[in-house]
């Protein structure tokens, strides 16, 4: 299934357990209805979709691939100190480490065997690195200097897929695409982390599908208001973490919205089967927003999250539904 060599060290048996969890979790990723289970988009069905915005610009002068030596799988990206990104082996739990500006990433953290990497998000000020566990329905903490697992925290039980995560002063909020839920992790000034709290969801965010549901999070208003993609509604809704009550964001339809990311009043929103990125400008109310360009690459091969690097985008590439991917890496773009 993946024609790149494994880790040094690696037995026989433990790539085999990886792959299983590996092909586990991409059937996931794969349902039978919603968003996501639409086929990889055609050059012609690329160009449909990008003439809806007839004055946007294709983005390629910054285009970088950066391959993650020995990679099962791919899915998470997350932002860390400088030019520092943190990518996940979404099969296996691996992460790995990477520079932007060098090019370059290697394997960094060598995770036990059972865990997943989905959603990344790092805290530099604490040196954390929090994980979304996918379907093993946990979330893992770790130390950005050492590696060293901090945290092994149960979210959820039975059916469950923790999707992604991001992060505000308080703590950190984790979507459940199985659940019409949020979880939230405490962390206090020192690092320490709390307890898990269950946020149940009320409004549009709560549809709960066959398909995948609640996927990509971010948060917005100095962590008082978080966004949501919901990949089977193909849109994106306001979650009050408070209350768990949620309103839609007037956008359009965004077909495989999949990770998302805020800077100011504008949200990036990746949509992976149509290997593109959605650059939408959020009015002031969050009521509505509206695509102001659509970012495509030739490098992109289904990418799922991003990490925002001043004016460039880095994107993990999934590779969903490959026979043969012939490798896994981070791609970086323009961002606008």
């Amino acid at each position: 299934m993946n024609s790149t060599q494994h880790t040094p060290g690696r037995s026989t048996a433990r790539r085999a357990v990886h792959a299983a969890v590996a092909v586990a979790a991409t059937a996931l990723l794969l349902p039978a209805a919603g968003a996501v289970a639409a086929p990889p988009a055609s050059a012609a069905q690329a160009s449909a979709q990008t003439s809806a915005h007839t004055s946007v610009p294709t983005h390629r002068e910054r285009d970088l691939s950066i391959p993650l030596p020995g990679a099962s799988s791919a899915e998470g990206i997350a932002r860390g100190k400088g030019s520092t990104f943190y990518a996940g082996d979404l099969g296996r739990g691996d992460i790995f480490r990477g520079d932007i500006r060098e090019g370059t990433a290697e394997l960094f953290i060598d995770a036990p065997e059972g865990r997943a990497a989905v959603g990344l998000k790092a805290d530099v000020k604490r040196d954390l690195l929090f994980v979304s566990g996918g379907a093993t329905g946990r979330a893992y903490v770790y130390d950005t200097r050492t590696g060293d697992a901090v945290a092994d925290l149960q979210l959820a039980t039975g059916e469950a897929f923790i999707n992604d995560v991001t992060l505000t002063r308080d703590g950190a909020y984790f979507t459940d695409s199985r659940s019409a839920a949020l979880y939230f992790v405490p962390v206090d000034g020192g690092g320490r982390i709390g307890e898990p709290e269950t946020i149940a969801l009320s409004g549009p965010a709560a549809l709960v599908t066959p398909g995948f549901n609640l996927n990509g999070i971010t948060a917005v208003d100095r962590g008082r208001t978080l966004i949501v993609a919901h990949s089977a509604n193909q849109a994106l809704y306001t979650v009050d973490p408070g209350t768990g009550e949620s309103v839609v964001i007037e956008t359009g339809a965004l077909p495989n919205v999949d990770g998302i990311l805020a800077k100011g009043d504008t949200v990036y929103a990746v949509q992976n089967r149509s290997n593109q990125v959605s650059r939408i400008d959020l009015s002031k109310d969050l009521s509505s927003g509206e695509v102001e360009d659509v970012i495509t690459s030739p490098l992109f091969d289904v990418p799922t999250t991003v990490a925002l690097f001043g004016n460039t985008l880095a994107l993990a590439n999934a590779k969903f539904g490959a026979v043969d991917p012939g490798g896994y890496e981070v791609v970086t773009v323009s961002a606008r």
